[in-house]
């Protein structure tokens, strides 16, 4: 049974850095994509940023792009989000995900199988 477990979460200044972790144990696969989502109260679930741990492709939303970096550890196991320059537009509850393999569309939650229970992320402008 795959587990994530996210760490890092919590208040920061707009314009500041925060970095969010995420453990994954008991995947069989030798590759696998590992993604970050959040949901700010009353909206959908959305995808932040995706990493297949096979060959570190990336992958960003919109939003993110160019302030958040998705990065994995050597061991693979432990992803991490590196928040820059945030905004009051990135309060949310994040959450980490993972699929075991190649998913064509890294960003689109229904494509994911296993989730963490999120960290809250506050942005204070």
């Amino acid at each position: 049974q795959v587990q994530l477990v996210e760490s890092g979460g919590g208040s920061v200044q707009a314009g500041g850095s925060l970095r969010l972790s995420c453990a994954a144990s008991g995947y069989t696969h030798p590759s696998i994509y590992m993604g970050w989502f959040r949901q700010a109260p009353g909206k959908e679930r959305g995808g932040v940023a995706a990493i297949y741990t096979g060959a570190r492709f990336t992958h960003y939303a919109d939003s993110v792009k160019g302030r958040f970096t998705i990065s994995q550890a050597s061991a693979k196991n432990t992803v991490y989000l590196q928040m820059n320059s945030p905004n009051g537009g990135d309060t949310a509850m994040y959450y980490c995900a993972a699929v075991g393999g190649f998913v064509l569309r890294p960003l689109v939650r229904e494509a994911y199988g296993y989730w963490g229970q999120g960290t809250q992320v506050t942005v204070s402008v």
